[in-house]
């Protein structure tokens, strides 16, 4: 029963119903949905209510394949382009920060647990692993990892992408908290006052009708086949995009026609697919697997807190410094821990509707570039 899709969708689905619910009628709205949805689901997921990462789900596949990618797509039709050009250049400088504060975060804490001793041969491997998915996501762990064999050491390797879920969810988490601590009451609800709904992308109700549910729906699909598609041809032809950076593209433009904008239901849809996007990183939170590996889980585990603490301070720095957007760092923060999919989530999180297409290209950039430094830095340690 556990692991029946039919059941782990309703569960999941029913999590964000009563995170609403939470949010709306008890001293939990202070936290936001999307922090509720991700405590729920990992509450769940460790007591054997939904599976655990390491059991997994065909579920969980399809939302990160499927719909993670409409949820983007969806919001992007929100997206006036005349809105980006504050977040470009500022957003860039944050996220190489952010990079480099990773790095420096790898290096530290590898000294910290001894990591030559605390890990062997692989140490220099499992350094780039962690570089690489703190700066841009976890495809550049799982890069660095097939190369040097990780795998093969499959205790090791499970419990380094437990910790990793772990503190990518929390680091979830404290990003959803800080920009209400770094920005003062009074300037907070200026800007509340002062932002119109659709500056925000927050539509508190949407009238769906059955023709633009079908448009809209025809349009994720069809601009998700087409961006996978270009994605392999483009492999083929040794000029590789990744299929994010096409299928954002295809909403952009279509974000910019009149008849398009008129369309209802697309805010909606893409805001449920976030939650439940959410809820599957809750579900990765996996403590289990952390106890199976025995002291090495406590060797992790300060390892991947020192990384996410010196990043986050590196960055909090140079915000205090260059006087930077605290949102816009929180955002270009996630897109380092988390990816183009985590930045999304937290910028619809904090309604920062200018913040969904640099989040998602700098987090697309990580991508690449995390890939690059992971074996950059294993290499070095080598």
């Amino acid at each position: 029963m556990l692991v029946q899709p039919l059941y782990v969708a309703g569960i999941l689905c029913l999590s964000v119903l009563i995170s609403e619910w939470l949010v709306k009628k008890t001293w939990l709205r202070h936290f936001g949905t999307a922090l509720v949805v991700i405590l729920l689901v990992a509450v769940l997921a460790n007591l054997g209510v939904v599976p655990s990462a390491t059991q997994g789900s065909e579920v969980y596949d399809g939302i990160f394949k499927y719909l993670a990618p409409l949820a983007i797509f969806y919001l992007l039709l929100d997206v006036n382009l005349e809105n980006l050009r504050k977040a470009g250049a500022p957003m860039l400088i944050l996220f190489g920060l952010g990079s480099v504060g990773t790095v420096l975060g790898v290096i530290i804490g590898m000294q910290i647990v001894d990591g030559t001793q605390s890990f062997g041969a692989l140490y220099p491997a499992l350094a780039g692993m962690f570089t690489g998915t703190y700066t841009g996501g976890s495809i550049n762990f799982n890069a660095v990892a097939l190369h040097y064999g990780v795998m093969e050491n499959g205790v090791l390797y499970a419990g380094a992408t437990a910790v990793d879920n772990i503190i990518t969810a929390l680091w979830m988490a404290v990003t959803l908290i800080i920009p209400n601590l770094l920005l003062p009451k009074k300037k907070k609800l200026f800007i509340e006052q002062q932002t119109k709904p659709e500056e925000t992308g927050e539509i508190k109700e949407e009238s769906v009708g059955i023709s633009s549910l079908a448009i809209l729906a025809s349009l994720g699909l069809f601009s998700l086949l087409i961006s996978n598609s270009l994605e392999s041809w483009s492999k083929i032809n040794h000029l590789p995009v990744p299929s994010i950076l096409i299928l954002t593209t295809i909403a952009l433009i279509l974000a910019q026609m009149p008849f398009v904008k008129k369309l209802q239901g697309g805010h909606i849809f893409g805001l449920f697919s976030i939650y439940l996007f959410l809820a599957v990183i809750g579900a990765y939170c996996e403590f289990a697997a952390m106890i199976k590996i025995g002291h090495l889980a406590w060797k992790l585990m300060a390892l991947v807190i020192t990384i996410v603490v010196v990043h986050g301070v590196w960055l909090a720095f140079f915000v205090k410094v260059g006087k930077f957007d605290p949102e816009m760092a929180v955002v270009a923060s996630q897109a380092n821990i988390g990816g183009s999919s985590s930045a999304l989530a937290l910028a619809k999180s904090i309604q920062r509707m200018d913040l969904y297409l640099p989040g998602i290209l700098v987090g697309s950039l990580g991508n690449g570039l995390g890939t690059y430094l992971g074996f950059m830095v294993a290499s070095w340690l080598s």
